[in-house]
């Protein structure tokens, strides 16, 4: 499942740097998280960082992106190599 910002972002720019795929950016409004590069940190992490850190909880699963976790390793492993 690839994660989604809501519009209940601060863009306090915390979740940005913690993403060890590169998959959130800054959008028009809010950040956003690309869903071709979220894995939910699977591969790096035990939990997603950008849900660790974020200070408003504005990040959670995206309804439209649903993979399981070997779709997840699988998209890591294909990210990293």
């Amino acid at each position: 499942m690839a994660l989604i910002i809501s519009d209940e972002c601060i863009n306090c720019d915390v979740c940005e740097p913690e993403c060890p795929n590169g998959a959130i950016s800054q959008g028009k409004d809010i950040y956003v998280i690309k869903p071709s590069l979220c894995t939910e940190c699977v591969g790096h992490h035990d939990k997603p960082q950008c849900m660790e850190v974020c200070p408003v909880d504005c990040i959670s699963i995206d309804p439209d992106h649903i993979e399981d976790q070997a779709d997840l390793y699988k998209k890591y492993t294909q990210l990293i190599s």
